[in-house]
């Protein structure tokens, strides 16, 4: 271990497993999003889903007092860019134009997790920016010193974002699309935000289901078996299949399976049955305040299914469960017209080579410059109607 400041120590983890879950999981803490759970970076890692040889090499930061770990981020050097959804391709196509090698960076986050969640955990009792600071000091260093040419923050929190770019780093914005929940007590409350052409056509698009003798439910909590994760991964597999050169299988079915095992408390999938067969399913991620969305596949193609399996009846599903917030995952534009907002996600990055890091620089400059048309160009698609509507009180 490294001495960092008094009484502290870094140390680098090159796998989740070197610190106890107990040990993690405290630092998280309850209410913590999945995709930073020990449970879940242990399967992505044991899976063989993010490993070195998968371009994911694990390089946890970590600090320990008095042998108690007293703070610690998630990272990874990466060897490519696939699987972080904050698109810096053509950055490194830059930096091959410059001579720099661009591969491997330094990744603080998540591995092939587009969601929002803490970059620094921080025991109780800590000094939060004062061990933020540190553990933002460590992964500089270390990815110097390592080769890295790059250290990006990806979905940190806001304040966590703010105080990135307060220490220099180049903050970007980029948008997904979350349905909100501002206090529906069923789902007609949910469509009677939409003007009647709107109502019509998801209704419509929602129906269509039955008419083709199609039944679609949820299974959850001591109902989800192994058998329910080798199907995860059999609907992921043929989304995969039919995106052509981007649609790299990057997640092991053992990574499924330890999910299901591990996690059975946060793990959902929706689930299409039709002439006794399951068609098509979404695997999403619960907790009370939020569902997040990751995969869907199918096994046979018909109208409109997709947006019923991935949107319609989880929306259906959330209003009843009370939850706030459904992320469904990144991009989709086709979620606007079905009522999900636009909504900022965050990330931070400090490029080494000076010339690379102000073409950068320059380049989100430019990009954010266009970000508030785009939120309302979205907010107008989506035609939303304020909520309460007139007349109706709020849970009303």
């Amino acid at each position: 271990m490294e001495p960092v400041a008094a009484n502290l120590r870094l140390r680098l983890l090159e796998s989740i497993t070197d610190v106890s879950a107990t040990e993690w999981n405290a630092l998280a803490g309850p209410e913590a999003p999945p995709f930073i759970r020990h449970e879940w970076l242990a399967a992505m890692e044991e899976s063989g889903s993010a490993t070195l040889e998968t371009g994911w090499e694990p390089q946890h930061l970590t600090l320990w007092r008095d042998g108690k770990l007293a703070a610690a981020s998630p990272a990874y050097r990466k060897h490519h860019s696939m699987g972080e959804y904050i698109y810096d391709f053509s950055w490194a196509g830059a930096a091959e134009r410059l001579g720099v090698e661009y591969y491997p960076k330094l990744v603080v986050g998540a591995p092939l997790s587009p969601a929002t969640s803490a970059r620094f955990l921080i025991a109780p009792g800590e000094d939060v920016p004062a061990l933020r600071l540190l553990l933002l000091r460590a992964a500089v260093e270390s990815a110097r010193e390592s080769g890295c040419s790059s250290v990006h923050f990806l979905y940190p929190r806001e304040d966590e974002a703010d105080m990135l770019e307060a220490q220099g780093l180049a903050r970007r914005i980029t948008l997904q699309f979350h349905w909100k929940n501002p206090g529906y007590r069923t789902y007609d409350d949910y469509l009677s935000r939409f003007d009647s052409k709107r109502r019509s056509q998801i209704k419509r698009e929602r129906a269509a289901a039955a008419t083709q003798g199609i039944t679609v439910r949820t299974v959850r909590g001591a109902e989800v078996g192994a058998e329910h994760a080798r199907r995860a991964f059999g609907f992921y597999e043929a989304t995969c299949a039919s995106r052509g050169p981007w649609g790299q299988v990057q997640l092991t079915e053992d990574f499924f399976v330890r999910i299901f095992r591990a996690m059975p408390d946060t793990v959902e999938l929706v689930q299409a049955e039709r002439a006794g067969k399951v068609i098509a399913g979404a695997f999403n991620l619960a907790t009370p305040e939020r569902l997040y969305g990751r995969y869907w596949g199918c096994h046979e193609e018909h109208p409109f299914l997709h947006f019923h399996v991935c949107l319609y009846h989880s929306v259906e599903d959330n209003i009843r469960a009370g939850r706030r917030v459904f992320e469904p995952g990144a991009g989709g534009e086709h979620k606007i017209a079905r009522g999900f907002e636009p909504t900022a996600v965050h990330s931070a990055h400090l490029l080494f080579n000076r010339t690379l890091d102000k073409a950068v620089r320059d380049f989100l400059h430019r990009e954010h410059a266009h970000l508030r048309p785009a939120v309302e160009q979205a907010e107008q698609l989506a035609g939303l109607k304020p909520w309460p509507l007139p007349g109706r009180a709020s849970g009303a």
